[in-house]
């Protein structure tokens, strides 16, 4: 016998058993009996503290509590700004990102997306008397926007030069004090702010070409098959039951400011017709 090898054998063997598996973040959940939740910090409607109770609220809040009970655990929300959606969830901080969260090339190469559960539309608003009518007339121009988001994406697409901040709020402001000559956003939050501005401020209007489209996710980390093909399920059921069109509604709906109809099913991607954003 070749005592040499055996032993060399033996050696790999136990350096083989002491190198642990991935763990499997769904068992991880399942055990902990907790779904860590990433949400916008400031981003009504979909997740902003509730000015009476200051707890978290809003449409990305309550998908992660439906999410959350499917699993038969609890969401723990974890407030975090628009650039450290993919981060938190990257560097395992958080089980999942729901926040919004645009499918882009550069985003997939870092982590795992769900099936798209709407069709996102990146919009621009300007002064209601701006001449601009469609969105090359704004090339080179500078537009305000959230940073980190795709929102500032569009607007470097656009050929525009963009004015970041932390929130939309303070991207709206630079366009209402002059600094910027339009603001994009997603389409529910630049309805919000036209309409706002019918009573308050400087008059707005949406210009009527989408600056872009964008499949909405939940991100998660790569490699955790399991997690992936749960939260596909999970959100296909809740689609089904119309249980995604409930929270919907309550948040963005015909009876909200924002008055919009969700018409989108959870499909995968490879179904939608789309140009991937960088």
């Amino acid at each position: 016998m070749n005592w040499k090898c055996l032993t060399l054998t033996v050696a790999f063997a136990g350096m083989a058993a002491a190198v642990p598996a991935k763990a499997d973040q769904l068992d991880n959940i399942i055990s902990a009996k907790t779904l860590r939740c990433a949400t916008f910090a400031d981003v009504p409607p979909f997740a902003s503290p509730d000015p009476k109770t200051r707890e978290m609220a809003g449409f990305d809040v309550d998908l992660c509590g439906a999410i959350a009970k499917e699993l038969g655990v609890k969401a723990e929300i974890k407030p975090v700004s628009v650039e450290a959606r993919v981060p938190e969830v990257k560097l395992g901080r958080v089980d999942i990102t729901v926040a919004n969260l645009a499918y882009t090339l550069s985003r997939a190469e870092q982590i795992q997306f769900s099936d798209p559960y709407y069709l996102a539309k990146e919009m621009l608003i300007v002064p209601a008397d701006d001449a601009g009518k469609t969105k090359a007339d704004f090339a080179g121009q500078r537009i305000a926007s959230t940073k980190g988001s795709t929102s500032e994406m569009s607007i470097k697409l656009n050929k525009s030069d963009p004015l970041t901040f932390q929130d939309t709020a303070s991207a709206y402001l630079a366009v209402q004090q002059g600094k910027a000559r339009g603001m994009v956003a997603n389409t529910m939050t630049t309805t919000k702010f036209v309409n706002e501005s019918k009573s308050k401020g400087k008059p707005m209007r949406m210009i009527e070409e989408p600056m872009l489209y964008q499949p909405i996710g939940i991100g998660m980390a790569k490699d955790q098959p399991a997690l992936t093909a749960k939260i596909n399920e999970i959100l296909r059921k809740l689609d089904t039951s119309g249980e995604i069109n409930k929270i919907w509604d309550k948040w963005l709906g015909p009876d909200t400011e924002y008055k919009m109809k969700r018409t989108d099913k959870v499909v995968s991607l490879s179904e939608l017709k789309f140009d991937p954003i960088p």
